[in-house]
């Protein structure tokens, strides 16, 4: 097998993979239908409308996900995950009924998203962690890779099907079927085999233990530069949902069908970067960076699209930039931390990722209602390109790092270390370890000349 899909060799992983595709399929056919009944059905064309109910979707992330985290770090998390399938394909199926039934209003909509959110909040980094189970260490990197790719692939199937649903039924059936979905991850979490999984170890009862993964994540640099990156570019650009869907109704006059196709072309790019993350073996600090970077440059030229079909080619490089910026945070987080910490650091990471939507969502939603389509764009663009050049500053400034590039000769990226002047290849050369930072920690403890070692050897 083929080292991008190498992680399917193991029974538990393939069961996995095929559960959450269809299930994924499934919440990409949810966001599409809601997002458009709220839009045409129960308001009039309204973006702050559908800015709230994605905010409340995602709010209880903020309140509830540093708890999920200790969850997901201390009990049994394949029954925590067959809890929360089920938990999440109820609420589906009872939307989906209200709807049908004809009754269905704006606030009652508000209060579904709100409970889907809750029972979101607890699965993500339930989710996030149990892959590491799933596969023995070294294949993490493409575990991780393979599942944005199920999720992009998902993506690329489920808004166009939503579209088609919705013109051909109605939105009401759009959320039946995705309850229908999630019994496929519910059966895949019960066929898997206990004796060939990897189980990590799990924290045990005690006081204190979410400040004390808030203290680990203070004590990473290199874990809070992705954080404060992955943080601003999702609170103002990743709204894909409402932005698109202002993008095919206001800009461009175009129905529900035209608006789930936006969300399948976007899944190309997604899926492409996801199947090369795959064959990462460790991404790092300056990937997601880089990333970001491209992320602003892709979607300032996707807001100054002049046409439908130019709008939806632009989308395939933003896919691929948002996607790597996103599988190279997770993956970087997840394999630099230590594994009793890892539901709680990255429940962290699920309160900037996927919190900061409830903030970011109404704000752009007010920005392309009161300025245009455009602009909900636009300020996504400008906050990526200002996060990633401060985090390049900071990080050259804080690690001692420089960048070398060579046009003719490999590798083409060198990051040296002004510490001990050792280089970093980038690209095919293998890396060079050195411990940097060490001069400039030397009369500190040996724990936090230890961490500055790893932040820059990290981020490097």
């Amino acid at each position: 097998m083929s080292a991008t899909f190498s992680s399917l060799s193991f029974r538990n992983y393939r069961l996995w993979f095929a559960g959450a595709l269809v299930a994924n399929v499934g919440t990409w056919m949810q966001r599409v239908a809601q997002d458009w009944l709220v839009l045409t059905e129960l308001t009039d064309e309204s973006g702050i409308a559908v800015g709230i109910t994605t905010a409340l979707q995602f709010a209880p992330t903020l309140f509830l996900s540093a708890w999920a985290g200790l969850l997901a770090d201390r009990f049994d998390r394949r029954k925590l995950l067959i809890a929360t399938q089920v938990g999440q394909g109820v609420l589906a199926a009872a939307l989906g009924l209200l709807v049908l039934s004809g009754n269905a209003q704006l606030w009652q909509v508000y209060a579904f998203a709100g409970m889907l959110g809750v029972v979101t909040a607890i699965d993500g980094p339930v989710r996030q962690t149990f892959v590491a189970e799933l596969v023995p260490a070294g294949r993490l990197s493409n575990a991780v890779g393979l599942n944005s790719a199920s999720f992009n692939a998902a993506r690329l199937v489920g808004p166009g099907l939503a579209g088609l649903l919705i013109a051909a039924v109605g939105s009401g059936w759009v959320f039946v079927i995705n309850a229908v979905t999630f019994a496929a991850t519910i059966i895949s979490l019960v066929l898997m085999r206990r004796s060939e999984l990897y189980p990590m170890p799990h924290a045990s009862r005690a006081k204190g233990q979410i400040r004390e993964g808030i203290a680990y994540v203070r004590n990473r640099s290199d874990i809070i530069v992705i954080m404060v990156v992955v943080g601003v570019v999702s609170t103002f650009g990743l709204n894909f949902q409402l932005t698109s869907a202002l993008m095919a109704r206001t800009e461009f006059g175009r129905g529900a069908q035209e608006y789930g196709i936006l969300g399948s072309v976007l899944a190309i790019g997604s899926l492409t970067g996801a199947l090369l993350a795959a064959r990462r073996e460790r991404p790092r600090v300056r990937l997601v960076i880089g990333s970001a970077f491209a992320f602003g440059i892709t979607t300032g030229v996707m807001a100054l699209m002049p046409t439908y079909v130019s709008f939806a080619v632009a989308c395939i490089p933003v896919g691929f930039a948002s996607l790597t910026m996103m599988t190279a945070a997770n993956t970087s987080i997840q394999m630099s931390t230590d594994p009793k910490m890892r539901g709680r650091v990255m429940s962290l990471y699920m309160i900037v990722f996927l919190g900061a939507t409830p903030v970011g969502s109404p704000i752009v939603g007010w920005i392309g209602e009161t300025f245009g389509a455009r602009w909900s764009i636009g300020v996504g663009s400008i906050s990526a390109l200002l996060v990633s050049v401060g985090a390049a500053w900071w990080a050259r400034n804080h690690w001692d790092v420089r960048v070398r590039y060579h046009v003719t000769s490999r590798p083409h990226i060198e990051v040296v270390r002004l510490a001990d002047r050792a280089p970093v290849p980038s690209g095919d050369a293998q890396e060079v370890p050195t411990a940097a930072g060490e001069r400039r920690a030397q009369d500190a403890p040996a724990r936090v000349r230890a961490q500055d070692a790893a932040d820059a050897q990290h981020a490097a």
